[in-house]
């Protein structure tokens, strides 16, 4: 419970509100760290609740420093994160863990106009979330002052070498005082980032939940064996189960994104793409819609997707399977989280078969083949890395599936079986 972590009662009355009362293991172990005021080093994979593991105790500490000292409006906490996405979302947190607080908080990123978050600069804000680009150009044009920051939240280390920004944040620690609470938290630790995290943290307390090799207990993972011009048939397939309410696509680029979302709004499924060429308002836009319900299907790519956070998102399909194992752990997590329940679904050709092999060694199982669908693939089989472990399912879709040879015979009057051509 939270109230055995001997937190404030604005705060507690926040999570109530919110409709939180046990915390998760990363939130149990990190937070009565962090607010004895030690460096913590987190490694945590997204979907653990690592957001409110930094931001309940940074509210307490500021809310206790203020109550006691009333010093005038600096920025003493500063989260720094890959994402203009994931940015917003801690955002949120914030605001909703810190309603009862005073404290107040902005967010900065690219993509926008600054003069709105330059004119909240102006004002005083209490704690900043900052992408790294817009956080190094509104220092450069001395709008923010770092000198005066107690806590430093690095999140998403990992992201921040694989988006090339690990400069900027070199950067940006330059900039801040020696003498400070750092927060270090990566889902992966490559060498790069291990060096890192020696240079910054202070004799940190370490702090490990779900390694990346492992993966939500309570998602349903199935594999679709299926050739690469039939996997748009295949999705729109399992869409026809209208008790699916929202599913997030992952696509390995962003034409490939953008084909999928075209080619499913053409067959009157709601859908739209997020990635790297959209504008910040579009990408928003869509986030939005998707998170509300209006909008059904989201197609994302690997960085636009990181930190998508949408409550009860039920399913998770891989259009395109990853080539990098721990990505895919990346991407499943996006549902079962905070406890909640999930499917996880992988469409895999013949070019990808490598890929789930890699896959299944990571994670030290076998993912479900679904033996029966009207799209299966006979071109070779997947080698399971324990021959009697192989886990065989039914499809976790309720259809009403027509016979094989009756779904070959329909397509060639059907003009949503023509996808390579759609495509």
């Amino acid at each position: 419970m939270f109230e055995n972590l001997n937190l404030i009662e604005p705060i507690l009355k926040a999570l109530k509100a919110e409709g939180y009362t046990t915390p998760t293991p990363i939130q149990q172990q990190a937070i009565p760290i962090v607010l004895k005021g030690k460096d913590l080093l987190g490694c945590a994979q997204t979907g653990t609740g690592k957001t409110a593991a930094f931001a309940i105790p940074i509210l307490q500490i500021l809310y206790q420093q203020k109550t006691i000292q009333r010093r005038p409006k600096q920025i003493k906490a500063l989260i720094l994160t890959p994402t203009r996405e994931l940015a917003i979302q801690i955002g949120e947190s914030f605001m909703g863990y810190g309603e009862y607080t005073g404290l107040s908080h902005l967010v900065v990123f690219g993509g926008v106009s600054q003069v709105p978050q330059v004119n909240a600069l102006k004002h005083g804000i209490d704690i900043l979330i900052a992408t790294p680009g817009r956080l190094l150009d509104l220092v450069n044009q001395g709008y923010i002052n770092l000198q005066h920051i107690d806590l430093f939240v690095l999140d998403e280390a990992d992201r921040m070498l694989d988006m090339g920004f690990i400069h900027d944040v070199n950067k940006v620690i330059a900039r801040l005082p020696q003498k400070r609470q750092t927060l270090f938290f990566s889902a992966t630790m490559p060498r790069e980032i291990a060096s890192l995290a020696d240079t910054i943290l202070d004799r940190p307390e370490r702090v490990e939940v779900a390694p990346v090799s492992s993966t939500a207990e309570k998602v349903d993972q199935s594999v679709y064996l299926v050739e690469k011009e039939n996997k748009p048939a295949l999705l729109l397939h399992l869409l026809q189960d209208e008790s699916i309410k929202s599913i997030l696509v992952f696509a390995r680029t962003k034409h490939g994104a953008d084909k999928v979302a075209k080619f499913l709004n053409r067959n009157n499924v709601h859908a739209d793409a997020i990635h790297g060429d959209k504008s910040q308002t579009a990408r928003q836009g869509a986030l939005s819609s998707f998170k509300s319900g209006q909008l059904r299907v989201l197609v994302a790519t690997d960085i636009a997707a990181r930190g998508i956070d949408v409550d009860a998102l039920s399913h998770v399909v891989n259009f395109d399977l990853p080539n990098v194992p721990e990505t895919y752990v990346h991407r499943i997590g996006r549902t079962g989280r905070a406890g909640a329940s999930g499917i996880a679904l992988s469409f895999v050709d013949a070019e990808e078969r490598s890929y789930l092999k890699d896959i299944n060694k990571l994670i030290s199982m076998n993912i479900a083949v679904i033996e029966e669908h009207p799209f299966k693939s006979n071109k070779g089989k997947v080698v399971p890395i324990h021959a009697n472990n192989i886990k065989r399912s039914a499809a976790p879709f309720r259809h009403n599936r027509p016979k094989q040879s009756q779904e070959r015979n329909s397509w060639s009057r059907n003009p949503i079986a023509k996808t390579k051509a759609a495509l």
